[in-house]
């Protein structure tokens, strides 16, 4: 299942991958996904689309800006 909310993303992160949140891992994850040209970019569209995509940039936008 591909998460479609805010909420439900957080929850598969933090709760079923045990990942934390940070604005630092946020800003990490940005530098890669903000590049179209990278591998791990690329697959990722490939794997879950570029609607998802779209979400995840907006989502870790949202962290590191501090409005979530």
């Amino acid at each position: 299942m591909i998460p479609q909310t805010f909420e439900q993303w957080k929850t598969c992160l933090v709760n079923d991958c045990k990942v934390s949140l940070t604005k630092e891992f946020a800003t990490r994850r940005l530098a890669v996904y903000h590049d179209l040209d990278k591998p791990e970019t690329k697959k990722f569209i490939r794997l879950y689309g570029f609607q998802h995509y779209q979400n995840i940039i907006g989502w870790f936008t949202k962290i590191v800006e501090g409005s979530i």
